[in-house]
């Protein structure tokens, strides 16, 4: 079946593009690396946020909270994503691994949202607003990671009305068991579609390079 996206209508929404996640040398690219490596992710990154840009659709980055000294300390229950990143620094406030990987951050006429404390883009931030004032009625997810944020953020869509496209080569997690579980397993759960890169790029009208 062929798949069209209206420009107008649609926003790909990159998610937690830091060093840390897609850099060699990031905090957690040792344990993206190999899942990371046999999809393309970067490339496909770099693939869909182009193809985006040359259709006409707009980019949105959809950050995670940059650390910073006493974040999560004083919580009642932090998350055990939160506790890894008290621990490790992930993501940290004015250092190397919390600024956007060199080839994915904004470009003009990009928008970034406010950040994500948890897992989910919608919640405590704009992200919703934004969208609706662009007319956005179609989200495409990419980024970090799969089973994770993408997931939480691609649910909030749904419930809050959002037609959602998963693109399974331009994403990762850290093991091949829960890329499965995000594409096979609870991706069809939410997701109205889940494409390829090479698809998604088809259905902008864009020649993939």
């Amino acid at each position: 079946m062929s798949r069209t996206y209206d420009p107008r209508r649609t926003a790909v929404l990159l998610v937690d593009p830091y060093n840390d996640f897609l850099s060699e040398g990031g905090k957690l690219w040792p344990r993206l690396a190999p899942v990371a490596t046999r999809v393309g992710l970067v490339d496909h990154l770099r693939t869909v946020t182009a193809a985006a840009r040359g259709a006409g659709v707009q980019v949105l980055i959809v950050p995670h909270r940059r650390w910073q000294p006493g974040d999560y300390e004083s919580w009642d229950h932090p998350n055990p994503t939160q506790r890894g990143i008290m621990e490790r620094h992930s993501f940290a406030r004015g250092t190397w691994g919390g600024e956007f990987h060199p080839d994915l951050g904004p470009r003009p006429g990009d928008i970034v949202v406010h950040e994500h404390w948890a897992q989910s883009g919608f919640a405590n931030t704009d992200l919703d607003f934004q969208l609706k004032q662009h007319g956005i009625s179609h989200v495409v997810l990419i980024g970090v990671l799969a089973n994770t944020c993408l997931e939480s953020t691609g649910r909030f869509a749904m419930e809050l009305g959002y037609h959602v496209t998963l693109v399974r080569d331009a994403t990762a997690a850290f093991s091949p068991e829960m890329m499965h579980a995000a594409h096979e397993l609870n991706g069809p759960t939410f997701a109205h579609a889940i494409l390829a890169t090479d698809e998604l790029v088809a259905a902008f009208g864009v020649t993939a390079a």
